[in-house]
């Protein structure tokens, strides 16, 4: 028996790296690396994902501060132009990251539609918690 949810909804896995000095990269940091890369800014990064200014500016010099080479690169108080700036080394984070990310997901496609067939029909507690905050 097929669990219900939403029409067309698929189960995933998603990516996070754990690096042996403590350090972690996520689908999260990636993705307001892409939103920089676009929008050439931390803050249009932050607004377009609906996040602090702030917290967009902590994760970056985060992940500024656990590579060697800098991933962005700004421009403090610059009155034209972008604001920030991905490095050569912060494109390649970003493909490097996408490519582990489809290969994880290939490696466990079989797996998940196991788990996926193998799932309670009825609503999760999750699916009642989201309801309910509806």
């Amino acid at each position: 028996m097929k669990p219900s949810g939403p029409p067309n909804a698929t189960s995933t896995a998603s990516l996070r790296l754990h690096f042996r000095n403590g350090e972690r990269l996520g689908p999260g940091k990636i993705e307001l690396l892409e939103h920089l890369a676009r929008e050439r800014s931390i803050s249009g990064a932050a607004r377009a994902m609906g996040m602090a200014y702030r917290r967009a500016w902590l994760l970056v010099d985060d992940m500024n501060r656990m590579f060697a080479e800098p991933v962005v690169q700004t421009f403090p108080g610059r009155s034209q132009g972008a604001g920030a700036q991905l490095t050569a080394f912060g494109e390649r984070l970003i493909a490097l990251f996408r490519a582990a990310e489809r290969r994880s997901a290939d490696a466990v496609a079989l797996q998940l539609q196991a788990l996926d067939e193998a799932l309670n029909p009825a609503p999760s507690a999750a699916q009642n918690r989201d309801a309910d905050a509806g």
